[in-house]
């Protein structure tokens, strides 16, 4: 037989009858009717092709056939359990795989990681780049962060922003810092890098105008190193923390989304 197609409802309250010897009994177990107890019986029966049980004067009585396989069935029960607790005890890991962008992971996510394990300290990390769509498969990931317009295919929720600021430190000039992805290009500008983290570092530096997420430059901002220039620029685009729905719903990735996101 398949296991596919194993009658496992009826397995179930094969032992509970037979730990019984009474379907009314094994129904109260199961909180079931008794009636119901003997049709999962009768199906049962004719699955396997055997009578399991005869009424005698002395009650319910199992045949050889069933008490044949009983052993092995409790067994196999009993490694259900494990699997279940071994499943659960990898729920309750405190070990978090996140995949980011590098420089909101410099900029943004290990500072707020370093707050969150302050309240736990059995927590661990595994930190990996990543600035394109990632495969939650291979990567055996817990969680990713992701620029775009929402999450996706998976579930997601946003990492809140103003939006886009343009930055400089005091007394820097008008020049542009480029970097891919600007809302103001790369067309004329004294210096162009590679990612919005290191447009921040170069306007620190005092070499000219960055427009950024304003979720970047927050600490910057922050700490004074840079002042913002103008109103905030909505965009459309933002960080979404993502995950399919098995991982979204772990009880770690739901605790670590609250913390990021509270």
């Amino acid at each position: 037989m398949k296991r596919t197609h194993l009658p496992l409802n009826g397995l179930r309250v094969l032992d509970a009858a037979a730990r019984h010897l009474s379907f009314t009994r094994a129904a109260d177990e199961l909180a079931v009717t008794p009636a119901a107890v003997g049709q999962q019986i009768r199906a049962l029966e004719d699955t396997l092709g055997v009578v399991l049980f005869r009424r005698t004067t002395r009650g319910l009585e199992l045949t050889s056939e069933a008490e044949a396989g009983l052993g092995a069935l409790r067994g196999g029960f009993l490694q259900f359990e494990e699997a279940v607790r071994a499943m659960q005890a990898g729920q309750s890991s405190k070990s978090l795989t996140i995949a980011a962008p590098r420089d909101l992971t410099e900029k943004w996510l290990m500072p707020r990681l370093a707050e969150v394990a302050q309240a736990d300290g059995e927590l661990r990390f595994v930190l990996i780049a990543a600035d394109d769509a990632v495969d939650f498969t291979e990567a055996n990931l817990d969680l990713a962060i992701r620029w775009g317009e929402g999450p996706g295919e998976h579930e997601g929720e946003a990492l809140e922003s103003e939006g886009m600021v343009t930055i400089a430190a005091p007394g820097a000039s008008d020049a542009v810092i480029a970097w891919p992805g600007a809302p103001n290009g790369e067309g004329h500008a004294l210096v162009r890098v590679a990612d919005a983290g290191l447009a921040i570092d170069a306007a620190v530096a005092g070499l000219g105008r960055a427009t950024v997420s304003e979720l970047l430059a927050a600490r910057a901002i922050a700490g004074g190193q840079v002042s913002v220039i103008g109103d905030p620029q909505p965009s459309r685009f933002g960080y979404w923390l993502v995950a399919p729905l098995p991982q979204w719903r772990q009880a770690k990735v739901r605790a670590l989304v609250d913390a990021l996101t509270g």
